[in-house]
């Protein structure tokens, strides 16, 4: 079903005949159009997320068509046409304030989300969160859509000072440089780390590291691990998107990475450096659908208990070729996954006689896992 998202292609398509070509219309400002939407019938039509009169929209439902709107009572739209942008994620965020995450739009819904449940007691609520959560999804499709996905996942608490944040940023900015599209869990730790390099895929390596440094320095006192909680962590992010700004055209093309963070862990923040964000309610539905797009890959940075269930589940989907082929899973740390949280000799065991087994890597060198993704061939793990 052909999809519309913006007023002018929906005007031309209410100028024909709506009746004869059943549309999608998503997230489009239509009240000042019911003339033209009560002279006309919509069967099979849907509308989802529209700004609609009240006659408009019962007009369209009495000539076959299906409506859904917002809901009034819940902080976030039941249906977005595209991927949210840091700056809306962020609204009222003050660079120049002592607030940070806790004045801003998605705090708010993170507050909603706790008062309502997080698993919704309202089944009101729980529509609104899916009908949400779908939306984000058919988004995602459209943007990742013919792309080289390369996912990075890694540990929240992992500081931007640590050797691997910048390790991982490399990666991701050449990866980004060479026409990879760099999704993440769009959390803090390893996960920031993955935009900002592709942040910096149109600046050398020296302004990419100077970027990094300034954002190192931790308030006296700072708790280890949990950086994205310090008063001014947002604050050091936003000076260097600032310092280092990047153009719209660059957002959607050369600089482009996706986070998808989700609202079960809203008390951390989202990637400031992710150019656009798939924010979820059901984590189950984030987490497999991450792994899942990573069609070119996942890079497994030091991380905790969520990073090791997410080499897991990826060893699940590469082992049944669950999306028709099996992708690298390459294991970015030596000691971190041989020693601190040994799970490396029970994935190669379990990978062992399967056609993904080759696809395994463990490693420390950043170039390394570069070649190991440039030189997958999808077509050679592809289920026949």
């Amino acid at each position: 079903m052909r999809e519309i998202d913006n007023v002018e292609e929906a005007r031309a398509w209410l100028g024909a005949d709506p009746a004869s070509a059943p549309v999608c219309l998503q997230d489009v400002d239509l009240e000042a159009d019911s003339a033209a939407i009560l002279a006309a019938s919509f069967p099979g039509s849907l509308f989802l997320g529209c700004a609609l009169t009240p006659e408009a929209a019962g007009h369209i439902v009495m000539s076959g068509g299906v409506v859904v709107p917002d809901f009034g009572d819940v902080a976030f739209p039941v249906h977005r046409a595209h991927l949210y942008r840091v700056e809306e994620l962020f609204a009222g965020f003050d660079p120049d304030g002592d607030g940070g995450y806790a004045a801003t739009w998605d705090h708010g819904v993170y507050a909603q989300y706790l008062e309502h449940g997080k698993e919704a007691r309202s089944i009101r609520v729980s529509l609104a969160r899916r009908l949400h959560d779908h939306s984000i999804t058919d988004a995602l499709e459209e943007i990742l859509a013919g792309r080289r996905v390369v996912a990075i996942m890694g540990g929240h608490g992992m500081e931007r000072a640590d050797p691997f944040y910048a390790k991982v940023a490399r990666v991701a900015r050449t990866l980004t440089r060479a026409g990879y599209l760099m999704v993440s869990g769009g959390g803090p730790g390893a996960m920031e780390a993955t935009h900002v390099g592709a942040w910096f895929a149109t600046r050398d390596e020296a302004e990419l590291q100077a970027g990094i440094d300034m954002m190192k320095a931790r308030p006296d006192g700072a708790e280890p691990g949990k950086e994205y909680a310090d008063p001014d962590w947002l604050h050091r992010a936003w000076r260097v998107r600032e310092a280092f700004p990047i153009s719209d055209e660059d957002a959607t093309g050369p600089c482009l990475s996706v986070g998808i963070p989700t609202w079960l862990y809203g008390h951390e923040p989202p990637a400031v450096f992710a150019t656009r964000i798939g924010k979820y309610f059901a984590n189950s539905v984030r987490e497999d659908g991450l792994l899942a797009i990573a069609n070119h890959g996942v890079v497994f940075a030091p991380g905790s208990a969520g990073t090791t269930q997410e080499i897991f589940q990826d060893a699940a989907q590469n082992h049944y070729r669950t999306q028709g082929y099996a992708a690298p899973m390459i294991l970015f740390g030596t000691d971190h996954w041989t020693r601190v949280r040994p799970v490396w000799p029970l994935l190669e065991h379990v990978a062992r006689g399967r056609p993904y087994g080759d696809l395994l890597a463990l490693t420390d060198d950043d170039d390394e896992v570069v070649q190991r993704v440039r030189g997958y061939d999808p077509s050679a793990y592809s289920v026949p």
